[in-house]
Parts: C-alpha cells; sequence; structure tokens
C-alpha cells in the first residue's frame, strides 16, 4: 500500500486528549515511531488537549481544529460522510474510546465506496454511568459500527470477555497489555512532591488518578480515615472531583494528612515517595498506574476491579478485595509493616519486569499496525 518511503498519515481520533491512560500509551507509541509517521488529532472534546505536552518536540503533528470535521455532534449522513471525506487522506486511522465511535461508525458506511484506509478501534474501560451495566444503546452503535475495523485493541480479560459478549467482535479483538519503561522506575524518587514532605516514622499511602466520580476517591479517604496518624494519603491528579474529596477528608477529621499536588508528569521520578499504591475506583481495566508502582517496587492495595488481581504479583494478591471491609483491611496491615511492603513490593517490580515493559507493548503494536499496513514497520526502536 506504501511504498515510496515517506512517512505513514496517521489520523488519531480521540474521546478526549487529556492526559490519561489511553493517551500516555498514545502519545508513548507516537515518540517511538519517530520520524516514520506524521500524525493528525482529532479530540471529541475539542479544548481537551493536555496530552500535546507528552508528544516528543521532534515528532511531526497537527491538531486541525476547525479545519477538520466534528469527531462530536448529532449522528447523520451528513456528518459522517464529511468524516470519511477526511480520512481518505491518511494511510491508517487510530481511534479511541467511545467519543470517537462516530468516526468508526464513518468509516463502516464509506469504507468500500471511498476506498477509505484501515481502521484500528482502541477501547480502555467506562466511566461511572456503566460500571456495572453498559448501555444497550452504545452496545448497540458498537456491533454496528465496528464490523469494518481491522481489529479492536483491549488492554485487559474483562474488555475482552465484554467485546466479545456485548459488542460481537471476539473475531477481531486483540489483548495488547498496557506497558512502561520499567528500567526508569528502579532508580527511586529523584524529584518532591509539591507540598509533601515525610517526616520520620511516616507511612504514604498513595494514589494516582484522574479526579473523576468513577475513581471513587472519597471512598479511599474514609478508608484511610481510621488508619493510624503517622499515615498520609497523597492523591496525585487533577480532575473536577478535587472539592468533593477534600470535603469528605475534612468530614473524616484528616485535612491535614491529605495532599493533593495536582497533575505531575513522569511519575518514575517520584512514585517512590509512596510506600504503597492505593486503588479504590468503581470501574478500571488495567490500570497503568497499577503497572508503575509495580515497577517502583511498591505493593498494591485495591478492590478487585478489571484485571488488577491477574496484574499483581502472588504475593500481592491478598490485597486485592472484594468489597470496602477488605480494602480497609489491606490498607491497615500493608500500612503496619514494613518488612511486607517491602516483601511484596520487591515480588511486583518482578513481575512488571517480565509482563508489563513496554518493549512487549510496542512489539505487538508495531505488529498490529504493520499488518495493517501491509508490513510497513513503524517504530524506530529496536
Amino acid at each position: 500500500m506504501i511504498g515510496d518511503g515517506r512517512p505513514v498519515r496517521i489520523l488519531h481520533l480521540h474521546s478526549s486528549f487529556s492526559l490519561g491512560g489511553k493517551e500516555a500509551r498514545a502519545t508513548r507509541l507516537m515518540n517511538v515511531m519517530g520520524g516514520r509517521a506524521r500524525h493528525s488529532i482529532l479530540s471529541a472534546v475539542p479544548d481537551a488537549l493536555g496530552a500535546r505536552a507528552a508528544i516528543d518536540p521532534g515528532i511531526d503533528v497537527e491538531f486541525p481544529g476547525d479545519a477538520a470535521p466534528a469527531l462530536h455532534g448529532k449522528p447523520g449522513l451528513v456528518r459522517y460522510r464529511a468524516l470519511a471525506r477526511y480520512m481518505a487522506g491518511f494511510d491508517l486511522l487510530l481511534s479511541y474510546n467511545w467519543g470517537a465511535m462516530d468516526g468508526v461508525m464513518a468509516h463502516r458506511l464509506f469504507a468500500s465506496r471511498r476506498r477509505l484506509p484501515p481502521l484500528i478501534h482502541h477501547e480502555d474501560g467506562f466511566n461511572e454511568d456503566e460500571t456495572a451495566r453498559r448501555n444497550w444503546k452504545r452496545n448497540a452503535f458498537r456491533r454496528l459500527a465496528l464490523p469494518t475495523a481491522e481489529a479492536l485493541v483491549v488492554p485487559s480479560r474483562l474488555l475482552e470477555r465484554i467485546a466479545a459478549a456485548e459488542w460481537g467482535a471476539a473475531r477481531r479483538t486483540q489483548l495488547i497489555r498496557n506497558g512502561i519503561d520499567v528500567a526508569a522506575y528502579a532508580g527511586g524518587p529523584d524529584v518532591p512532591i509539591p507540598g509533601f514532605e515525610r517526616r520520620p516514622g511516616e507511612v504514604v499511602i498513595g494514589t494516582v488518578a484522574g479526579l473523576r466520580k468513577v475513581k471513587d476517591l472519597p471512598r479511599l479517604v474514609r478508608a484511610v480515615a481510621p488508619l493510624p496518624a503517622n499515615v498520609r494519603l497523597v492523591i496525585v491528579g487533577e480532575g473536577p472531583e478535587r472539592n468533593a474529596i477534600r470535603a469528605e477528608a475534612a468530614a473524616c477529621g484528616m485535612a491535614d494528612r491529605l495532599v493533593m499536588p495536582g497533575f505531575m508528569a513522569q511519575p518514575a521520578r517520584w512514585i517512590g515517595h509512596f510506600d504503597l499504591l492505593a486503588l479504590s475506583s468503581l470501574s478500571e481495566q488495567a490500570p497503568i498506574a497499577v503497572i508503575e508502582a509495580m515497577a517502583a517496587g511498591l505493593p498494591v492495595a485495591s478492590l478487585a476491579v478489571g484485571d488488577v488481581v491477574e496484574m499483581v504479583s502472588a504475593e500481592n494478591c491478598r490485597f486485592i478485595a472484594d468489597d470496602e471491609t477488605g480494602f480497609r483491611a489491606a490498607l491497615a496491615d500493608l500500612a503496619a509493616d514494613l518488612a511486607l511492603r517491602a516483601m511484596v513490593g520487591a515480588a511486583n517490580r518482578r513481575v512488571a519486569v517480565e509482563r508489563f515493559d513496554e518493549t512487549i507493548m510496542v512489539a505487538a503494536y508495531e505488529n498490529l499496525y504493520g499488518r495493517a499496513l501491509e508490513g510497513r514497520r513503524l517504530f524506530s526502536g529496536d
């Protein structure tokens, strides 16, 4: 399909381009592609472009904005035709999450008549409105839209099962685990967390999350509040639930033990300030924050959401709880025992090296995208 040696033209259709797990992965893959690709990025939330700062300066990338058809709006043939016309100018289409599904539907309707390039769709999870049961209208829309996708990429076994059972996409679904540069976490922290200074004898429970309802961070505050006074909670991230989290801490009498520094880039440089990672989400798939904590040699206390219990080491599994009572107990046990934290953290580090290094992830995407481009190599890494 592409034999002239020019960079591959890739159109990214994002539900949002604020920095989160899927954006961190997408920008990392863009950076690894280097000069082999040119990128155009559309966001269904036009002003949500915070992840652009994670793209290396040398990457050829544009944000067309109003020069491209809107990715959001009322479904209709006029919009879909305009999107299809725009898509025809690229070599590969990459769409991400429900917010980009109009682009997938445009491909479904016009792929053959306009000879559109291959499309690969990525699904990474759900918001709080679909944690227990998916919206039937969205499921039906996915079933209609996905048949012309070259592949549907998911990061967890849970999403793989949902794709088969609810979207009828079993044959085109591919599981690719998220990965990070595990080696970067070996050296420990070298930058401070704003507003945090460790006190003698202190135990730090930390989490990294967008401050959204689906993360249920007030639940984490309530779980930490009864722990001894030497236990502090650090929540790294930004989002609309900031005030609700602070209010919960005040109501629990632990406002002075809560640190909320906002968003921080490069977690390898500061996540080691935590003594353990806690996850209180209503819904997850394969959280990158868990992989980051494991790479840093930390134990993880979490509710049993997504693939978390399959991700952590065998030694860590008993701290993945089925309910809030078990979650509070896991936090208490880990906070009270330094030797236990060290043992579980070391086991997690070994698993991170073996299963979650980004070289494994990059190779899988290399193969998938390369097949769609008839063998064209995209990644410049080894």
